[in-house]
């Protein structure tokens, strides 16, 4: 079982300038990345699972961008049962409805 407030997952990144943004989103790679950056101007491939990761209206973890060192990280904000998919909010906030690009 993995408890609320557990990191779950510490993901390095590839970093990818915004000059590089317009060629990612012609490849598979658009469904991957997270904005990056402190004015969110680039984006940014997670490794690990930390780009696999699916999409929930109200999921049970949260990433956070830790621009500093470099990584992507995955905190659980509910409790999760040994077994239950670990889910996001792609937009960043639990409960946000807006829509996805999928």
């Amino acid at each position: 079982d993995i408890h609320e407030g557990d990191v779950i997952e510490v993901c390095n990144i590839i970093k990818i300038p915004k000059r590089e943004l317009p060629i990612i989103h012609k490849t598979v790679l658009h469904d991957y990345y997270f904005l990056w950056g402190s004015d969110l101007e680039d984006c940014a491939i997670a490794l690990g699972y930390g780009s696999l990761y699916n999409h929930e209206i109200h999921p049970n973890a949260n990433f956070i961008l830790d621009i500093e060192n470099e990584t992507i990280d995955i905190e659980a904000i509910k409790d999760i049962k040994a077994g239950e998919e670990i889910t996001l909010n792609y937009h960043g906030e639990d409960g946000n409805e807006d829509e996805v690009w999928f």
